[in-house]
């Protein structure tokens, strides 16, 4: 069984971009705490793709918390002087977001009707390998902010609206 949690916080904004056959990527570095030596990190290179790395990239930035499901998956190239480089990294297959919506936003926003964890999942299994994923495409444009954040009350919803 190859499957790793972890839990820590992003080192930098995540900034999506695609493969060569069109597929979103983002990767991006995960500080973990040390259990025993909470002054101490591990920084965890990670890879997500797809839906997962669309929601990543849209509603997350540098220092933002996060918990990452994933695998494991290593691998090398040859870099500029010749030399075999290995490579180790996580394929999140799902992200769970934890910091509060204040959190996220730098406090400007109320949290009250805000949940504070929200899963993304995706199909990462058919995630190419291997590959140099370059801006081929023009970059995504954040979604910082909340659509209803201006609104004067509850919002009135049809059961016809609902698809259940």
């Amino acid at each position: 069984m190859n499957q790793t949690q972890l839990i820590g916080r992003l080192t930098k904004d995540p900034e999506l971009k695609y493969s060569p056959s069109g597929v979103p990527v983002v990767r991006f570095t995960l500080a973990v705490n040390r259990e025993m030596k909470r002054d101490e990190a591990d920084f965890i290179n990670c890879i997500a793709f797809n839906k997962v790395a669309e929601s990543l990239a849209n509603y997350q930035k540098k220092g933002s918390r996060i918990g990452v499901v994933g695998r494991i998956q290593t691998g090398s190239y040859e870099n500029q002087q010749g030399q075999r480089v290995f490579t180790t990294d996580v394929i999140a297959n799902s992200i769970e977001f934890l910091d509060t919506r204040s959190e996220s936003t730098g406090g400007s926003q109320s949290t009250s009707n805000y949940e504070s964890s929200t899963n993304y999942h995706g199909a990462n299994t058919g995630a190419p390998q291997g590959q140099n994923y370059g801006n081929n495409q023009p970059s995504y444009t954040r979604v910082d902010e909340d659509p209803f954040a201006n609104s004067k009350g509850p919002i009135e919803v049809s059961s016809d609206d609902l698809p259940f």
